[in-house]
């Protein structure tokens, strides 16, 4: 239970997220998260069915956007 003086209990980090969380973290639709699965910019794994985004991968997709962004704006600079 949660007091007034203690606030919320943290959430533990999971290590794989279904794709509608996937979805809700990156702030993608559901094609464009298959989309990048499918362009090999977003790992993912299946567990039978499931299909599942391992939050490092998330983690590497992100930062990979980051780079992406530098390097276009070093280009825009350059040019």
């Amino acid at each position: 239970m949660t007091t007034a003086d203690d606030g919320p209990t943290p959430v533990p980090a999971r290590q794989l997220y279904r794709i509608p969380e996937a979805m809700c973290l990156l702030s993608l639709s559901r094609s464009a998260v298959y989309e990048e699965i499918r362009a090999g910019r977003l790992r993912s794994v299946k567990r039978g069915r499931t299909r599942l985004v391992p939050a490092q991968a998330i983690t590497e997709y992100v930062q990979l956007l980051i780079n992406e962004s530098s390097e276009e704006e070093l280009y825009a600079e350059t040019a």
